[in-house]
């Protein structure tokens, strides 16, 4: 049997040479993309087993590459979606394009090894597997994000402000101006919040703002 290739697609270096060494060490071959522009090219060229794609990134974020490969008629392939900022809508948009299942990081290793061997398995969804797929992502999805409802107030509101305002960081890209104009805020107010719940900016920031 043939091995099994598995294309990781994410900006981080970190994140790539990770998943990289841990999918080898299982027995599979892996391909490496920075960003979209380069996962666009393996593809043209190839036809992975698998797509681990991450969904922030700085040229063209995975959500709007799945969504080029579906129109393209490329979406031969299982893609299973990546994410250090989830969102229940982030997650369930990403099912309705066509995204086989979604990982939030930071990522255990069991439950990468046990995705990656399951979604394998199935292989690309067709459309009665894909609305059972949707409700058995949302129901997963919803259960991940009722942990506020075990904590106190306090905690909650501080639990959802840290998930709202990384929420609004990665989709403007850092940029701090952006971030306060469409949350109606001052930025210094914006500043203040960010170093309050420990969110750390990327040095370009204060570049961008």
């Amino acid at each position: 049997m043939a091995t099994k290739e598995i294309l990781v697609v994410d900006d981080e270096v970190g994140i790539r040479e990770l998943l990289s060494e841990i999918l080898f060490d299982e027995g599979y071959q892996v391909a490496l993309a920075e960003n979209a522009q380069q996962a666009r090219e393996y593809r043209l060229n190839k036809v992975p087993d698998l797509v681990l794609l991450d969904i922030w990134m700085p040229d063209t974020d995975g959500l709007s590459l799945l969504k080029e490969w579906v129109a393209q008629d490329l979406l031969t392939m299982p893609v299973v979606m990546m994410s250090g900022h989830g969102t229940i809508e982030t997650a369930l948009e990403a099912t309705r394009i066509g995204a086989a299942d979604f990982l939030e990081k930071p990522i255990a290793l069991q439950k990468l090894l046990k995705t990656v061997e399951t979604v394998m398995q199935l292989g690309v969804k067709k459309a009665k597997q894909q609305t059972e797929l949707l409700e058995q992502t949302e129901r997963r999805v919803i259960k991940q994000y009722a942990l506020p409802l075990d904590l106190s107030l306090r905690e909650a509101r501080e639990h959802f402000d840290k998930l709202y305002f990384n929420h609004h960081m990665h989709r403007e890209n850092g940029n701090v101006t952006r971030v306060a104009e469409n949350m109606g805020i001052e930025r210094t107010h914006l500043y203040r919040k960010l170093k309050q719940l420990g969110i750390k900016m990327l040095k370009k920031t204060a570049e961008n703002s």
